[in-house]
């Protein structure tokens, strides 16, 4: 078809099957996607700009509220960068408490996800089945921490709260319970044809075209690409108990529904076996001072790796945080998975990479109506104070 034939179609800013404002345009030819344009930027919010304001003490309580999904694994990823400018090491305890914490905000976060695929499809029943077993994660958060969201547990030198020895059974038998669940999640999903014809072989993203764009998480497992932090730069006690990285390598939206599910069951597993692990001791090293020099803190969120740069000037507050959510990469990659999609499969191929734009969206300076800076201004500013920065510290 010529381009006289080509319409465009808005998903956004403001859409039903989209949980956040972000704005697509489809270009189609009849029924047919044949290029996407992606305008992000609607919920910017400055943690960037806040964090240099507050006590090292403080920006956990920021960090996570970048995203309520994401919320535990934005401040560890934070507190890793803090330890790594800091030189310290958090107590064993603690960093089993970490891993444990990290596998319950994935098992929720992917039953979250699995729920709105569901209602995506049209089968109501996986959506009110997600959900409920979710039901079961969020009470444990809820007994550890007082919250089901915003747990308040990563701090600089290790966790704020301990799991209590009663707590262990209440754990265990949750998770008994989350993982015959979530096996019975999985052959509904699988056995099912309509959700498989909806799924399968829709949405491909290539190997090629996931290290292209820079793919993480289950966007990138999905597409034979076995990137996984916990794997790569084992931390806190991912390298001290068994787990497996799961990947498929089809690319379409079934291979990324099976990676979520199938990282649930081994989310279970983790858990299990750093509950059985435990040790004894403290959950905090007391931390004096935060010397001059950066650190880089890397952890694997449910959609992928989440990336924390400090710089600090000695003092208590860190002069400069840069914060990389997986969202940010992954989301650049329906470009290419979304083109030869009908219409109808599009809206479940752009959600395919379980995108978070609140912990995507970095800035947008508007004056009068109008924009302020374009991205080459920002790139300008942003290079200029780097080197105000390396004149300051030679």
């Amino acid at each position: 078809m010529s381009e006289a034939n080509r319409r465009v179609i808005p998903i956004g800013p403001y859409h039903p099957l989209q949980e956040e404002p972000e704005f697509f345009k489809l270009i189609v030819e009849g029924e047919k996607v044949v290029d996407l344009e992606i305008n992000i930027g609607y919920n910017h919010r400055g943690h960037e700009f806040i964090s240099p304001t507050l006590t090292y003490d403080q920006v956990p309580f920021l960090v996570e509220r970048i995203c309520g999904i994401c919320s535990n694994s934005h401040p560890f990823a934070a507190v890793l960068a803090i330890e790594d400018c800091a030189g310290i090491k958090p107590p064993p305890r603690a960093n089993y408490i970490r891993s444990i914490m990290q596998e319950l905000e994935r098992i929720h976060s992917h039953l979250l996800w699995l729920g709105l695929a569901g209602h995506f499809v049209g089968y109501n029943t996986v959506w009110m089945w997600a959900w409920k077993y979710r039901e079961y994660v969020l009470q444990v958060f809820e007994m550890i921490t007082g919250n089901r969201n915003h747990y308040a547990m990563n701090k600089p030198g290790g966790v704020r709260r301990d799991i209590k020895p009663e707590q262990i059974p209440e754990i265990e038998k949750a998770m008994d319970i989350v993982e015959k669940k979530v096996l019975m999640l999985k052959n509904a999903v699988l056995d099912d044809p309509v959700i498989r014809a909806r799924m399968e072989g829709v949405g491909i993203l290539t190997s090629e075209q996931a290290i292209a764009y820079s793919t993480t998480g289950p966007t990138s497992r999905g597409s034979g690409i076995p990137g996984d932090v916990r794997h790569d730069e084992p931390h806190a006690a991912y390298g001290l108990v068994p787990w497996n990285v799961v990947m498929f390598t089809e690319g379409d939206v079934l291979a990324k529904t099976k990676v979520r599910l199938l990282e649930m069951i081994e989310s279970v597993k983790i858990i299990r076996e750093c509950l059985k692990a435990l040790p004894d001791g403290p959950i905090q090293t007391r931390i004096e001072e935060i010397p001059a020099g950066e650190g880089i803190g890397r952890t694997e969120a449910p959609r992928g790796e989440v990336f924390h740069y400090i710089r600090s000037d000695g003092s208590n507050k860190p002069l400069r945080h840069k914060i990389r959510a997986p969202s940010y990469m992954n989301i650049a990659s329906n470009a290419v998975a979304v083109k030869g999609c009908s219409i109808a499969d599009a809206a479940l191929t752009l959600a395919a990479v379980d995108p978070c734009y609140c912990c995507t969206d970095r800035m947008a300076a508007f004056e009068d109506g109008k924009m302020k800076f374009t991205w080459k201004d920002l790139l300008r500013l942003s290079w200029g104070k780097t080197e105000r920065l390396k004149q300051r510290f030679r």
